[in-house]
């Protein structure tokens, strides 16, 4: 796991933005990061990891985030075990739980219902819900109302606009 300078918040390895407060965990020289093993964070009382400035995975309703990486723009997936992703088109009555318009959705061939991501327990899943551009995992395209798992660090791109999910669960 990696520690964030600036938070505290303890990330999973790999990951380039703190899942809490989004600060870039890597590239900048002037930042130091302390890593600490699952164990360090797992063996501590839930306490004594608050003390420590450490969050327990499931400490709080976001159990992922969306790091779109053209902006680097994190967007948390919270409370709800299911999203779709999408854009808003004006006049449409079609509204996407995630609204990607706002990232030139349009202009990456996003479609107004894209995709959609869902939590089942301790498994995450993306499934294309008929796009017409496609949904690809990791640079492979997915079939059309087909489910696929999701693993922490996968690249997910909607049509041209890509985005890693950054998992906690």
């Amino acid at each position: 796991m990696i520690l964030c300078p600036s938070c505290k918040h303890a990330n999973m390895a790999g990951a380039v933005f703190c899942d809490d407060c989004g600060a870039q965990l890597t590239g900048r020289e002037e930042m130091i990061t302390q890593s600490i093993t699952t164990d360090q964070v797992l063996g501590d009382t839930a306490a004594q990891a608050v003390n420590r400035g450490y969050q327990i995975p499931g400490d709080n309703d976001t159990w992922g985030d969306l790091h779109l990486l053209d902006t680097g723009q994190v967007l948390p997936l919270s409370k709800r075990s299911e999203f779709t992703l999408g854009r808003i088109s004006e006049g449409q009555p079609i509204v996407p739980d995630i609204d990607l318009a706002s990232f030139q959705a349009y202009a990456s061939g996003v479609s107004r219902m894209h995709a959609l991501i869902k939590r089942d327990g301790a498994r995450v899943l993306i499934m294309d819900l008929g796009s017409a551009n496609g949904t690809y995992l990791n640079g492979r395209r997915l079939s059309a109302n087909m489910e696929q798992p999701l693993n922490h660090g996968d690249v997910i791109a909607l049509g041209k606009l890509k985005m890693q999910i950054l998992l906690k669960i």
